[in-house]
């Protein structure tokens, strides 16, 4: 290990580009990740903040969740039978403010439980993204599909769905609106939920894919992310290629004077695990200050799981890159190696 210091205090520059490149290389892997959770967040907070547990949706909607109507019946029977199971819908749409304003919303409406917001008919909570808008407690809204209004009795915090602020109402007031009497999804926390013959059932990762655009936006940027980690791997294995073949003569001296081949990887790996580790640490703490002065409104969202998997997964790739450019040292003949160093 001295051997291995030692060289990288020498040549300085060198190490420093190799890891300049690993750090730009994994600070911008998490800067997509980051975009990517946020994206997610955006997009169904209001599924993915659910606890485990499986969702329901009618045989005939063919595992799309827009198409899912659950029967009155088997609803009713379901809410007997379990009483921590809850029915609820979600749609797009808009409210009017005093202004005419209009904003648009996922109208959430559901049966009584905890794991939503339970308004009464006329009433309406918002997500928190709204009061940006100047919607404030006690406003007045308006929806041109329904025939009262809606008074606004409070805000909860990152509740979205489809990138759109989320707006609880009542059963009542959503099948006015959207001329329905039955309810889109029907969720039973837990993992004792029971298979329901009369309906298709989904675990929490199974019905996020149900959502229209959500499996789509999520597999663009997740392949995104994982090209850079493929491409970095490249990248390491490359860079140790060429600084390998640079100390082929070096290599061959060691050899010659009795250092044994697992030495030498053990120099290399040693290299690699420097540079890796101080590039990674400052491209988290560089990530994790960037979603400090993210820009208002910029879906970032970079968790400390992703940050420890993605670390995780740049060691691997670093280890397997350094460790195939050192296979050339493992059949290297010290002579032939000293004179090709000689040249």
């Amino acid at each position: 290990m001295k051997i291995a210091w030692k060289e990288m205090k020498k040549s300085k520059t060198k190490f420093l580009i190799l890891g300049s490149i690993i750090f730009l290389v994994s600070f911008l892997t998490f800067i997509i990740s980051g975009l990517a959770n946020g994206l997610s967040q955006d997009n169904a907070a209001l599924i993915k903040d659910l606890p485990e547990g499986q969702f329901y949706l009618s045989k005939d909607a063919d595992e799309t969740y827009n198409l899912s109507k659950i029967d009155e019946e088997v609803q009713k029977q379901i809410l007997i039978d379990r009483p921590d199971a809850t029915a609820f819908s979600v749609q797009m749409g808009f409210v009017n403010d005093a202004k005419d304003k209009q904003h648009s919303v996922a109208f959430v409406a559901s049966t009584d439980s905890e794991l939503f917001e339970n308004v009464k008919d006329g009433e309406i909570v918002l997500d928190s993204s709204l009061k940006e808008d100047g919607i404030q407690v006690g406003d007045v809204l308006t929806n041109n599909q329904f025939s009262g209004e809606f008074v606004v009795k409070g805000f909860v915090d990152q509740q979205k769905y489809s990138h759109a602020p989320v707006a609880f109402i009542g059963m009542t007031n959503y099948q006015e609106i959207y001329r329905v009497m039955e309810m889109q999804t029907i969720f039973i926390p837990g993992k004792d939920a029971p298979t329901l013959s009369a309906l298709d059932s989904f675990s929490n990762k199974e019905f996020l894919n149900a959502i229209p655009s959500y499996s789509a936006e999520q597999m663009s940027l997740n392949m995104i992310v994982w090209f850079l980690v493929i491409i970095s791997g490249m990248l390491f294995a490359i860079f140790f290629y060429m600084m390998n073949v640079q100390k082929i003569g070096l290599y061959g001296i060691l050899k010659a004077i009795g250092m044994k081949t697992i030495s030498l990887f053990k120099m290399i790996w040693y290299q690699m695990l420097v540079i890796t580790a101080i590039s990674l640490v400052l491209s988290i703490a560089l990530s994790q200050a960037f979603s400090l002065i993210a820009p208002e409104g910029m879906p970032f969202h970079l968790t400390m799981d992703t940050v420890l998997m993605l670390s995780a997964v740049f060691m691997v790739v670093g280890f397997i890159g350094a460790t195939i450019s050192g296979i050339q040292v493992k059949n290297i003949e010290p002579l032939q190696a000293i004179q090709q160093g000689e040249m």
